[in-house]
């Protein structure tokens, strides 16, 4: 199966950065490359459960005429064939419809406040309702393009927190990169979310794959994060409801994204791995 990671690019120097991001994950676990070229402000995309509108800011449809150019020179340029995303159904005529049938998304973070408008350019509205919806990973870019080397998990024991974590084990054996969990110790001590995962089978896995599991019993989360390492791609599970709560969306998410510089891969609650 041909496991895919869409990308709306955007033909500016910011949108440059992302497009690097996206193609060393996809030289990194494997995956081809889907690349959107936006001709419209807005499209649909339509999930099993909701409809989402995203709305670009004008920048994401600047100098046309060398758009595809520039992606393609990008991509090929990282050891990537990318493929390009031409839409076929239009609910009006200026609003696309996107397939949501891939298995990652590349969605950039924000860096201004023009930029924050966009549905794909902050943690927003509309991308906590892809998020929620979506089938697949999102992947969330850092400003600048920069290489990871190792996966850091945060994992606060919630089931959307296994989906993490199960997505952080996946990644590992995809890409050899060293895994790594981090967990704030919020309720119990260890043994509560070493009993989590062991319920989940995937005790052997974490026994055999994970180099370290950092639990921070003391100290402010925000100050903690200080231990992740700068070089780490880190995966968060998004809209936790157990026991024990994840670090996605809310106070805690703002905190890791003011905080960290490092590309996020987040799994909402209706990821599903691809085989």
């Amino acid at each position: 199966m041909d496991i895919r990671l869409f990308h709306v690019f955007r033909n500016t120097p910011l949108g440059r950065e992302t497009l690097l991001q996206s193609i060393h994950f996809c030289k990194t676990v494997g995956t081809s490359l889907l690349i959107y070229i936006p001709k419209h402000t807005k499209f649909l995309m339509y999930f099993e459960n909701d409809v989402v509108q995203v709305n670009l800011d004008s920048s994401y449809l600047a100098a046309p005429q060398s758009a595809r150019r520039h992606a393609q020179e990008l991509a090929e340029a990282g050891g990537i064939v990318p493929s390009f995303l031409d839409p076929k159904h239009f609910t009006t005529s200026t609003l696309p419809d996107v397939p949501i049938h891939f298995d990652f998304m590349c969605c950039p973070r924000s860096t201004s406040v023009l930029q924050s408008k966009s549905g794909l350019g902050n943690a927003g509205p509309r991308l906590r309702r892809i998020v929620k919806a979506a089938r697949f990973a999102v992947l969330m870019t850092s400003e600048a393009y920069r290489e990871w080397q190792r996966i850091a998990v945060f994992f606060g024991g919630s089931a959307n927190a296994v989906k993490a974590l199960r997505l952080g084990l996946r990644m590992s054996q995809k890409t050899g990169c060293p895994l790594e969990i981090f967990t704030q110790v919020e309720r119990g001590d260890e043994k509560a979310y070493r009993s989590i995962v062991a319920k989940a089978g995937l005790e052997r896995a974490v026994a055999e794959q994970v180099r370290q599991w950092r639990f921070f019993k003391e100290g402010r989360f925000e100050e903690n994060l200080y231990e992740v390492p700068h070089d780490a791609l880190l995966i968060v599970g998004a809209f936790g409801h157990g026991v024990v709560r994840d670090f996605v969306f809310g106070s805690m998410m703002e905190k890791i994204q003011s905080i960290m510089p490092n590309n996020f891969l987040i799994a909402g609650p209706n990821y599903t791995a691809a085989s």
